[in-house]
């Protein structure tokens, strides 16, 4: 079973416009994020995927492998299915562009269930941690899920599922974890596919795999991820480092 790193790495971002670029204890964000991709040694290669000539270069001249994306892409998903369409490739990891402190327990559950799916039933598989502050229970910037018994996903949404109409009787709530490992295959059918309204009301790329009947292994995890959103997460970040 082949297994590749795919990291998305745009240079425009909304709330912190180029911060792939900037300088993280002497190296770049983007950088430091490949090479600890690399140094989990849990990948037979690892690739940036980009739109922008400025991160390709810095990959590729400091000895990494980069893609430039060909179109203009509105979700991740899109811009590694065009990527990995001509890689031979089993399993697509996808790594976080601007978490350089890259946590390796995560990234060996999603890759395991791969190698534990004997009956090829898992089309991705991802990660969820048990929430139980009310604030962030019913914050619409954490991604809820609800699984079945078999802790594959029904739903992905911003609202608070499951409603609690009863009160005490046993609910947990989980934050989805947007680390996601693909069977290629089920990458390039989310390029074919269109984008349908539970999509496109929820704003969550996942749900266009569930609305196909793409099946969704979840794992849970205490992980929580440490990643450069600010100015302020930079310096955080920084700090780490000294």
């Amino acid at each position: 079973m082949k297994v590749i790193a795919v990291i998305p790495a745009r240079y425009a971002s909304t709330r912190f416009p180029a911060k792939l670029m900037q300088d993280l204890g002497g190296k770049t964000v983007i950088l430091r994020t490949y090479e600890a991709a690399i140094g989990t040694h849990l990948f037979d290669d690892v690739f940036v995927v980009t739109d922008s000539d400025l991160i390709f270069n810095e990959i590729v001249s400091h000895g990494g492998k980069a893609i430039m994306s060909v179109k203009e892409h509105e979700s991740g998903s899109d811009r590694i299915a065009e990527a990995i369409a001509n890689l031979e490739v089993d399993i697509v990891v996808n790594v976080q562009g601007d978490e350089p402190f890259i946590d390796k327990e995560p990234l060996t559950k999603v890759i395991e269930v791969f190698r534990n799916d004997i009956e090829n039933k898992v089309d991705l598989a991802s990660l969820m941690r048990e929430i139980t502050n009310e604030e962030d229970i019913h914050n619409p910037n954490n991604v809820k899920v609800v699984v079945d018994q078999y802790d594959f996903a029904l739903y992905f949404s911003r609202s608070v599922i499951p409603y609690a109409r009863e009160k005490n009787v046993g609910v947990r709530y989980f934050q989805h974890i947007g680390i996601y490992a693909f069977r290629k295959q089920a990458l390039l059918d989310f390029y074919s596919l269109p984008m349908k309204s539970l999509e496109a009301s929820e704003k969550l790329e996942q749900l266009r795999y569930l609305e196909f009947g793409k099946h969704i292994k979840m794992v849970e995890t205490t992980h929580i991820g440490i990643g450069i959103d600010t100015l302020e997460d930079l310096e955080k970040a920084r700090l780490l480092l000294k």
